[in-house]
């Protein structure tokens, strides 16, 4: 019994585990290594994984194709049916700065809002909503838009940047935006006669923006200018008072670097504001000082005085008989309150002689005339200059005895103002013509057309005509001011028409070493109480060349020299020794 009972221990005796049965063929009969749960469920997970990274890669190679082409193929549809925004930068146009750097022009990104009509639903309700946030426009015009029978119209351009988010919120269809750029000029009438304007297709019209179109359109590097922001200002400002005060039609003044050649200011009155977009009226328009032809009257007399000693004919000791009128075949010439004697040269500079300054011509000669007017570039067209509104001298068909007199002080022949300023810089700065120029850094090596001593000369004869002369309201203490003033009658209807005038004065300063010139102009200044009832050039637009002297010359960094001025030393020393 111990034994069997022993046997019977021994066969229940089992190994961890083996108490549990398990019927290993029946637990995995259905199953192939292919078929578990686990390896199934990895694979589904694999198989999404990769579902997802193809779609993140389909929208990224969308992505990355998008903005390398700049366009989505929603581009190519020829009619929008929701507005556009686009983000992209439209300005095309560089801008234009002074001498500083002083911005003068510049564009600005703006949008036009157009519609496919055929596509508004509700053109009523459209035109109500829009007149909302386009308050210049009435309902009526805006419908009346919206129900023409074509495909494109424009609503409105140079939206402002709240009104095209205003407008793209409403989610109207039919409605598109195009992105375009304004022309915007920061200094308003300024400098309207240099710049000019451009059209509302942003494409220059007049001035600069159409003599140079394409360097503004081809390049975003600034175009950068002579002009001084704050010289043209100060001028401008004198020139409007003196205009009122005066009562005249419109004033000029041009203010150039003898040595350079470089405009630093132009100013032509009347002018307008670029930035309206209505259009100004034709006189508003005249640039008079590039395209204003006119007889410059005594002004003349300087150029006539340089070629007498250029030539050699004429010496400063010679004397001209002035007592009484001079008489020609056709012609006779007289003296405005005339001295009644003898002149020498400078005489006749300073009293502005015609009878003297007919003599001096007469004696050098008609071939000498022309010879010597055409050398100093005053026969010359001024294509080069870099405004579009240019006109060229209106030089005399016939050349007989009368015209070589009457040229001689500035009747019989017709320049611009640039033309004078131009070749007068040439006559005081030693005898170097520069070509006028607006553009910074462009200007080149002068051409000479006259010599130093001819040149030096003429610096001392211009300086007295300001000290003794006419120009006596324009010695500007310590600045050294020379020039010559001129006054001519206009034709109105052929006929020369008293007290109807354009006045002008030229100078340069400091004559001891010039470095500008400065011309002025006034049309029909009028006689007033405050000019003893004169409208003659020493009566206003010789004192208004004073008061702008006195301002800029501070402005363009030019010392004063009082030593000059003999009779302020005197006054000074005496009130120190009182």
């Amino acid at each position: 019994m111990v034994k069997l009972w022993a046997k019977n221990k021994k066969s229940k005796f089992y190994l961890p585990g083996e108490e549990i049965k398990v019927n290993r063929t029946f637990a995995f009969s259905g199953f192939g290594i292919e078929k578990d749960p686990l390896q199934g469920c990895k694979s589904r997970m694999l198989l999404a994984i990769c579902a997802f990274m193809l779609i993140y890669f389909i929208i990224a190679a969308r992505t990355f194709g998008i903005c390398l082409s700049g366009f989505s193929s929603s581009d190519n549809r020829s009619e929008p049916e929701m507005p556009q925004l686009k983000i992209n930068n439209p300005i095309t146009r560089a801008d234009i700065t002074d001498r500083n750097g002083t911005i003068i022009a510049t564009s600005l990104p703006t949008s036009n809002l157009f519609a496919h009509p055929r596509k508004v639903k509700d053109k009523e309700k459209v035109a109500a909503k829009l007149s909302e946030y386009i308050p210049d426009m009435l309902y009526e015009d805006i419908l009346a838009l919206l129900e023409r029978n074509t495909n494109f119209v424009y609503i409105k351009r140079n939206l402002s940047l709240a009104q095209k988010y205003q407008i793209y919120a409403l989610g109207i269809q039919g409605l598109g935006f195009e992105d375009v750029e304004k022309r915007v000029y920061p200094h308003k009438n300024l400098f309207s006669h240099i710049l000019g304007r451009t059209n509302i297709d942003n494409i220059g019209i007049s001035g600069m923006e159409k003599q140079l179109d394409q360097r503004l359109t081809s390049s975003d590097v600034p175009l950068e200018l002579t002009l001084d922001l704050g010289i043209q200002d100060t001028i401008r400002r004198e020139l409007a008072k003196a205009v009122k005060k005066f009562n005249a039609n419109g004033a000029s003044s041009i203010l150039m670097d003898v040595n350079t050649g470089e405009i630093i200011a132009m100013v032509s009155l009347p002018d307008f504001d670029p930035n309206q977009s209505v259009q100004p009226d034709e006189k508003s328009q005249f640039n008079f000082t590039t395209k204003g032809l006119y007889e410059p009257g005594s002004v003349f007399k300087i150029f006539n005085a340089a070629m007498g000693l250029e030539s050699g004919k004429i010496k400063l000791s010679d004397r001209f008989d002035a007592t009484k009128p001079l008489k020609l075949k056709y012609n006779i010439i007289k003296d405005y309150r005339g001295k009644n004697k003898w002149l020498d040269l400078q005489e006749i500079l300073i009293y502005s002689s015609n009878i003297g300054s007919a003599q001096i011509a007469l004696k050098v000669g008609k071939n000498e005339q022309q010879k010597f007017l055409k050398q100093i570039k005053l026969f010359d067209p001024i294509t080069s200059f870099e405004v579009a509104e240019k006109a060229n001298p209106s030089i005399p068909p016939r050349w007989g005895e009368s015209t070589v007199a009457t040229v001689s002080y500035g009747y019989g022949i017709s320049v611009t103002p640039l033309h004078i300023i131009s070749s007068f810089a040439a006559v005081v700065n030693g005898g170097i013509y520069h070509t006028p120029t607006l553009i910074k850094g462009k200007h080149q090596q002068g051409q000479r057309v006259l010599s130093e001593k001819t040149s030096a000369t003429m610096r001392k004869l211009l300086r007295h005509v300001v000290t003794e002369g006419s120009g006596k309201r324009a010695n500007v203490v310590g600045y050294e001011v020379a020039g010559k003033t001129g006054t001519a009658n206009k034709l109105v209807n052929g006929k020369y028409k008293d007290k109807v005038v354009r006045t002008s004065f030229v100078a340069t300063f400091p004559v001891s070493k010039p470095k500008y010139a400065f011309f002025l102009m006034m049309d029909e200044p009028k006689a007033t109480e405050d000019t003893a009832w004169f409208a003659t050039a020493g009566w206003n637009t010789v004192p208004t060349a004073g008061d702008i002297i006195a301002a800029i010359a501070p402005q363009l960094n030019i010392k004063a020299n009082y030593d000059l001025d003999e009779k302020r030393a005197q006054l000074i020393e005496a009130s120190y020794s009182n």
